[in-house]
């Protein structure tokens, strides 16, 4: 089963998004710096969203596991 969670930086507008496969650390990626209004509009994501969103170019990987 795959989850993924993400934790805002306030101070940077980043956030840096994880995936988890059976429980265990897949991937993690970071968001590029958002405008203050994006951040504050992603900070109510869901899961799905999250999932969408990993499907653009507004990231980067920053590590794989």
């Amino acid at each position: 089963m795959k989850t993924i969670t993400a934790t805002p930086n306030y101070t940077n507008r980043t956030f840096t998004i994880r995936t988890f496969f059976n429980g265990k650390l897949n991937n993690k990626y970071r968001t590029i710096q958002m405008s203050k209004e994006e951040f504050e509009a992603k900070l109510n994501n869901t899961e799905n969203d999250w999932s969408q969103f990993l499907k653009s170019n507004d990231y980067y990987l920053v590590k794989s596991y």
